[in-house]
């Protein structure tokens, strides 16, 4: 629902007249799902999957009716924010259904197939969302959900069929005590804070500033004691140390924050590079980034059949990322006189290598962790996606902010005012024609900086994938089996 509301955004902020709220629009759903992702990993493990999952996408269908109902901006903040919260459980439901329904053996293939609808849906949703907004109403981009979500909780209520855990018997009161209330008081608060210094920094307050500068410290503080509680209370802890000391999750987890950082610096921008330097239409950059999103989604099918089929996700991971690597380095060589055959081409390269490589984290997870520990593993990797995504789309704004600025500043009658307060392209036919070819090669360069920033996070996603231990779903499969098979002879 992100990529889909993105078109609707402007037409929001007209009806209701709420331009500077435009920002809280995508914070406010990303918020809470980040803030709640690693709980539902909790709720996944001490209730039945179903249940969490019905609870999750009703929780979606809920915020979704809001936004589109909202009859103010504010209200409109509010179903965004309770969107998000819904998100979070369906992120990590969906695996959590794959994991305890299909063997670990089976499970890669239909990983990369669920990585590959994830990747269609970043493709079709902003078209949809556009057709909406222009043909009938921008709130049909959420009221749209409502009739999938219900035949999803119908299918979901009908038909999945999840064996209940021996974490899931236990007592409600011994389940309550297990959502480390402790650490999550001061996770969500030190993530909330967090995620707003990066909003805020640079584009609403300085960096400088007062509320920017508080805003960090609060969150280093929260966060730091969160990681105290995790390591003073380990038998609550929403992160147990046996999880987070595992070779895998902490190389995974670092993959994970590069590879959603690289993914969304080029997905985030490369349509700002179609849209100021080729001047295409927003619907249209869309449209251009279609060759990186079929390469994604036929690489992620391709990657998990490759890892089924062999037994091992780490050369896949390291294949994948090394191909990325090579076309984010592409990527950075774009002029404004690059020819068509050659940005598509780069962006098969990006697209295929990057889906090649996505599902691995999360492969990795299901096979060193134990079963009962494998919603808490996957729920980690989301997190790490949403947390790379949101603190380095933050940077490749200020990035591309300060680099118009230095670049342009020597231009006559420019004012910073016209990159911090205008659109991502509308400056540029505020300047005379004499000046803009000037200013297109200056903006180019700036974005190639920006894009910079997804090669480092490509190469280090590669160095990260290199850490984790080379083992065999097949083999994993096995030995779970032995033990599980000995704990009942015994």
């Amino acid at each position: 629902m992100l990529t889909r509301s993105s078109q609707a955004i402007p037409q929001i902020t007209n009806d209701f007249n709420s331009l500077p709220d435009v920002g809280w629009y995508g914070s406010a759903y990303l918020l809470t799902c980040s803030s709640f992702q690693l709980l539902f990993g909790k709720f996944y493990t001490f209730w039945a999957v179903k249940t969490v999952l019905l609870s999750s996408v009703l929780l979606f269908e809920v915020g979704s009716i809001v936004c589109g109902a909202a009859p103010s901006s504010v209200a409109f903040i509010v179903g965004r924010a309770i969107s998000g919260m819904g998100a979070a459980g369906v992120f990590s439901g969906t695996i959590a259904c794959i994991v305890h329904a299909v063997p670990l053996k089976n499970r890669p293939r239909l990983q990369g197939l669920f990585g590959a609808i994830f990747g269609v849906a970043s493709v079709v949703g902003p078209l949809i969302g556009g057709v909406f907004t222009s043909k009938v109403t921008w709130r049909w981009c959420f009221y749209i959900n409502a009739p999938i979500g219900g035949v999803a909780m119908v299918i979901i209520a009908l038909c999945l069929e999840v064996p209940d855990q021996d974490t899931t018997k236990v007592a409600l009161t011994k389940k309550l005590s297990q959502l480390d209330v402790i650490g999550n008081t001061f996770l969500m608060p030190g993530v909330v804070c967090l995620l707003l210094a990066l909003q805020w920094g640079g584009q609403i307050y300085a960096w400088n500033s007062g509320r920017v500068i508080a805003l960090l410290a609060i969150a280093s503080v929260f966060l730091v004691a969160f990681v105290v509680v995790q390591i003073l209370l380990p038998k609550t802890a929403t992160v147990p140390p046996h999880i987070a000391k595992q070779r895998s999750i902490i190389a995974g987890f670092l993959a994970t924050i590069f590879l959603g950082s690289s993914q969304y610096i080029f997905v985030y921008f490369l349509p700002i590079w179609f849209q100021a330097i080729n001047g295409a239409s927003a619907v249209d950059s869309g449209i251009r980034l279609l060759p990186l999103m079929m390469a994604m989604v036929l690489a992620s099918i391709s990657g998990g059949i490759i890892v089924q089929k062999t037994g091992h996700y780490t050369p896949t991971a390291i294949v994948g990322s090394s191909i990325m690597s090579i076309g984010a380095g592409l990527l950075i060589t774009l002029q404004v006189d690059t020819e068509n055959g050659k940005w598509i081409g780069y962006q098969i390269l990006y697209g295929f290598g990057m889906g090649l490589c996505s599902q691995g984290p999360n492969i990795a997870a299901q096979t060193v962790l134990p079963t009962e520990d494998v919603s808490i593993g996957i729920a980690l990797m989301f997190f790490a996606t949403l947390l790379g995504a949101a603190v380095f789309v933050s940077v490749g704004q200020n990035v591309l902010d300060n680099q118009l600025v230095h670049r342009l500043s020597g231009l006559p009658g420019f004012e910073p005012s016209l990159i911090t307060e205008g659109g991502a392209t509308s400056f540029l036919n505020s300047l005379p024609a004499s000046l803009r070819q000037a200013s297109l090669i200056d903006y180019n360069e700036a974005l190639r900086n920006v894009f910079q920033i997804g090669l480092i996070m490509s190469c280090l996603a590669t160095l990260s994938f290199a850490m984790l231990e080379w083992k065999s779903v097949k083999k994993a499969e096995a030995d779970k089996g032995a033990q599980s098979n000995f704990v009942v002879a015994e």
